[in-house]
């Protein structure tokens, strides 16, 4: 889930040389490894502080670490009317978006929530380009989250709403996050940071009171601190640096495989071992992401560098009406 902007020019001299030499697949797995660690170590926080208060911590701590780096009011002022409405439309999205995944974790196993939010990405994509691959990635995908949904429905429809309510939020997100990106006159770092103060104000009334325990708690206040950098700084930071030099094919290609992150996450970190029917549904939306493709997307074996590479969760609406716009 990255915006796409420019977070190099950023970085300090050693850090720049750093990410100009190391393999940009690199950046990629530190990304995907985060993007699930942290929720992960949500999951255990849950037993200290409910998930909307885990959600609360995740979004405030995170706010104020954008506060302190890029100081984004200050790209804010420079907004005119309609990209501003567009950052306080992705705050409030970003808001109900982590309430919700925080609420479904909490009840159905990470890899499978992780999987349903791609769908309405493949979804869109299908209705982008109209291809026959592009079908086949939808009904790939399609059934395999059926897999999984029906597994859960019965001992968990809560979780299982919730984690639909989340992929529908993650589908909007991504809509006004290009927005932000695309026509805020600054980086998409930027554009996050200042979305990432709205959603902390739009949270509150949701998840203060039940992070309140934490408040008091050091250990609690530390660990909601660490979900909150390494859930929403770190994969976010990464992201920028990984597509800034991988060719947008390749990124897709390995996007494909956070699903299966999630569902090794929450077998290493949470003992949630997957039935064998978990793992077909997870195989299946893996392979539909991987086989999805957008309209005007660079063949597989276009050079390096040919295009400017792009987030494929920011790409799944660029065809479409939404996508004429990603946290």
């Amino acid at each position: 889930m990255a915006v796409p902007g420019g977070a190099g020019k950023h970085l300090s001299m050693p850090a720049s040389r750093f990410a100009r030499h190391a393999p940009p697949e690199s950046f990629f797995v530190v990304s995907a490894v985060f993007h699930y660690l942290g929720p992960a170590f949500a999951v255990l926080l849950f037993v200290r502080v409910e998930p909307s208060g885990v959600a609360w911590l995740r979004i405030a701590s995170a706010a104020v670490v954008f506060a302190v780096w890029r100081r984004p009011w200050r790209a804010f002022a420079r907004y005119d009317h309609e990209s501003r409405r567009d950052v306080l439309a992705m705050g409030v999205v970003l808001a109900l978006m982590n309430l919700c995944f925080y609420i479904s974790i909490d009840r159905l196993p990470l890899g499978t929530v992780a999987a349903i939010e791609f769908l309405p990405v493949i979804a869109v994509a299908a209705i982008g380009a109209r291809t026959s691959r592009n079908v086949l990635a939808l009904v790939t995908a399609a059934a395999g989250v059926y897999l999984l949904t029906d597994v859960r429905l019965v001992g968990e429809p809560i979780g299982v709403a919730f984690a639909f309510a989340n992929a529908a939020l993650f589908a909007l997100y991504i809509v006004f996050a290009h927005r932000v990106a695309q026509g805020g006159g600054s980086s998409g770092i930027d554009g996050l940071g200042a979305a990432m103060l709205v959603a902390g104000i739009a949270v509150t009334p949701l998840g203060a009171w039940a992070a309140a325990p934490a408040l008091i708690d050091p250990l609690a206040l530390a660990a909601g601190v660490g979900v909150g950098i390494s859930s929403s700084v770190v994969p976010y930071v990464f992201d920028q640096l990984a597509m800034a030099r991988l060719p947008r094919a390749t990124y897709a290609l390995l996007v494909s495989l956070l699903p299966a992150t999630a569902t090794v996450i929450g077998i290493v970190v949470l003992a949630q071992i997957p039935s064998p029917i978990e793992v077909l549904g997870v195989g299946l939306v893996v392979l539909g992401v991987a086989l999805h493709r957008e309209a005007g997307d660079p063949v597989p074996n276009r050079a390096r560098g040919a295009s400017p590479p792009a987030s494929p969760h920011s790409r799944a609406f660029e065809t479409s009406s939404l996508r004429s716009r990603r946290l």
